[in-house]
């Protein structure tokens, strides 16, 4: 995640007079022609806008009316080459325009947000103008240009609340000031009326699982669709690979959406700690409750749910959260207590199946299956902490043991598991995993030597 740089041209100094009413005029008098004639004035209205607002000498920010005809284009166009030609142009003037951003002055950063600036959706007195998760359903015609555009528009809604909530968490850092992220456009939008929590996560999550395709390549993570992808879509064959890629793009702004949610409630965890909050924030369930609610009651969604959700940070507290239900009971906990102490670690979760009376006592909660996958994916964890070891302090210390330690246990449990139930079945990924363990275990005994 990038924080917003400060604009080059002032937010609120829109485009003049003119400028709006010259490109408007394009887009407000098309309801009167027919379809290529519709379409030519709308990609007409969109150059006009680029022209005006990104590629001129001197250009204006755009008028709340530019803005919003750009972004009806995206949703209304049923035409590819103008979803992204206006995906573009959004997320082009995003960028150049930053709601929120931060400056430098005397070697000390200061968040700064245009509060009047044009926002995707409505936020205030519960309502909201567009959905992000509402509709989890997908065109059953893969090459229905709406179901692409439906998802560059999640697209583009998941980077505008990025945008606004990357600089905010860095001036939080500094500051500590929970009103920094109170008044958040991600905090706001899940604090609706009009959106129920519960059935918004697990929309996200038939999403996430619906989306996921194990065959595409990771490439695509950061990178935006290009007008020229859209026009060489033409035949079958490049049209499903296109379809691929947008879908694929469409898990990583999931993901992205599940870690900004995540990030939110373990800094409102925080606050609630110290005190901070009162009742006007009102009261939600983290999001990582109602994501192993779903997990614990459709059981079949639990692989490919840990398939697809990679954060490894955030990955491994959904694990050791779901062992957390079955492996031990803590002290109850209070909405302000400080349950640090509490937190369950990969090292104590393996400890439990170090004996087959205790890892029988586990399976007969859980089943032997699940702990088999969840101890797989949590090693796998492991060991890309190790190989990569950039910003993984938070990750080592929920793991809580060193490799060799984590691969002797990891290796012990699976043989507890296969004493406890005889016939159990070990997939590919849990063979490479327990190869891998294996493997290390040997090499790092040897070093020590």
């Amino acid at each position: 995640m990038v924080a917003s740089r400060a604009p080059t041209t002032t937010p609120a100094a829109a485009a003049d007079g003119g400028i709006e009413e010259n490109a408007m005029a394009i887009l407000d008098s098309s309801g009167i022609k027919d379809s290529r004639d519709l379409h030519d004035d709308r990609a007409a209205f969109l150059e006009a806008v680029r022209s005006a607002c990104l590629a001129a000498d001197n250009p204006s920010a755009p008028s709340w009316r530019m803005y919003d005809g750009v972004f009806q284009v995206l949703r209304n166009s049923r035409s590819l080459e103008l979803a992204v030609a206006s995906f573009h142009l959004l997320m082009d003037l995003g960028k150049q325009y930053p709601r929120t951003y931060l400056t430098d002055s005397d070697g000390h950063q200061s968040l700064v947000v245009v509060k009047e600036s044009w926002l995707p959706f409505l936020i205030g007195n519960g309502s909201l103008s567009s959905e992000i998760g509402g509709n989890a359903r997908i065109s059953d015609h893969l090459f229905d240009p709406s179901a692409i555009e439906n998802m560059m528009l999640f697209q583009y809604l998941v980077n505008t609340l990025e945008a606004d909530f990357v600089p905010r968490h860095i001036a939080y850092k500094q500051s500590l000031d929970w009103v920094i992220f109170r008044e958040s456009l991600l905090n706001m939008l899940l604090g609706s009326r009009k959106l129920v929590f519960k059935s918004f996560v697990k929309n996200c999550m038939y999403l996430l699982l619906n989306q996921f395709h194990p065959e595409a390549k990771d490439a695509v993570e950061g990178s935006i669709p290009s007008e020229g992808e859209a026009k060489s879509a033409s035949d079958m064959h490049s049209s499903l690979n296109y379809f691929l890629l947008e879908s694929e793009r469409t898990l990583v702004s999931l993901r992205k959406l599940f870690v900004m949610v995540m990030e939110l409630d373990l800094i409102r965890k925080e606050v609630d700690t110290l005190g901070l909050t009162s009742r006007a924030d009102g009261f939600r369930n983290p999001i990582t409750e109602v994501i192993l609610e779903e997990l614990t009651y459709n059981i079949s969604y639990l692989s490919p749910f840990l398939l697809a959700f990679m954060e490894r940070k955030w990955k491994l507290n959904i694990i050791l959260q779901y062992f957390s239900k079955y492996c031990a009971k803590g002290a109850v906990r209070t909405r302000r207590s400080d349950s640090s102490q509490q937190d369950l670690k990969l090292g104590s979760v393996l400890s439990f199946f170090l004996t087959t009376t205790s890892a029988k006592a586990i399976v007969k909660k859980m089943g032997t299956e699940v702990a088999q996958l969840l101890l797989a994916h949590a090693y796998q964890v492991c060991l890309s902490v190790q190989s990569d070891s950039s910003d993984s302090t938070a990750t080592t210390e929920k793991i809580g043991a060193s490799l060799q330690e984590i691969s002797c246990n990891f290796i012990y449990a699976f043989q507890n598991l296969r004493k406890v139930g005889l016939n159990i079945q070990i997939s590919p990924f849990e063979k490479e995993a327990l190869f891998t363990a294996a493997t290390l275990s040997r090499k790092l005994k040897n070093e020590e030597r």
